[in-house]
């Protein structure tokens, strides 16, 4: 009896272990904070800091001013930046970027009405996939509804077709924030945000 002691002893540490490991590494089940403006907002912007990452989100009209109301033909823009306040460089890896991300819906019917890019780090498939951001940098994400000479997406989004203008109506377009980012070899991943913007077309 005496000799079994050290192995029960042993095999208890490893299941109290993998226990606390799991429990540690659970995803929340929390709803997500949710931050949205509405043609009535005063601000066009979403903008929000947390961890030292300062998050921006917006539509752009033809000028590239943010805006919530588009004139119906016109085209517009999708913008979603990010902002590194820490001290040091982080590396950003682009979980975020998820089939969802610059998709839009028709409000009153939820209809969807798809989303502008059709593919991530297309022609850079050999490079890295990652984004490497210095302090004080930011890094910012465009894409235009309707593609054209004069504007296209930014690295990484590619477009191989173009979207048809948006009729008359309102819509809304959301980001569920999955972002995972490392900084002097910690990973920190930001994944209880939701940015929603519904914006008008007349």
């Amino acid at each position: 009896m005496y000799k079994m002691k050290p192995v029960i002893i042993k095999t208890s540490l490893i299941i109290f272990l993998l226990s606390f490991i799991s429990v540690g590494c659970k995803k929340s089940n929390e709803s997500p904070t949710l931050l949205q403006i509405t043609p009535e907002s005063e601000n066009a912007i979403i903008e929000y800091e947390t961890n030292q990452i300062e998050f921006n989100f917006c539509l752009l009209n033809e000028e590239g001013q943010p805006g919530t109301v588009f004139n119906e033909g016109d085209n517009f823009s999708f913008s979603f930046s990010f902002k590194n306040n820490s001290p040091d460089t982080i590396i950003v890896t682009t979980e975020f970027i998820n089939s969802d991300f610059h998709r839009v819906y028709q409000s009153d019917t939820n209809i969807d009405m798809g989303k502008p890019w059709t593919g991530i780090w297309c022609e850079f498939s050999g490079m890295p996939q990652e984004i490497k951001l210095k302090p004080s940098s930011i890094f910012q994400l465009r894409c235009p509804w309707i593609l054209n000479d004069n504007n296209y997406p930014n690295y990484p989004l590619c477009m191989a077709e173009s979207k048809e203008p948006l009729f008359k109506g309102e819509y809304n377009t959301s980001i569920d924030l999955d972002f995972h980012y490392s900084k002097n070899g910690k990973v920190t991943i930001i994944d209880q945000l939701k940015f929603k913007i519904n914006f008008k077309v007349i």
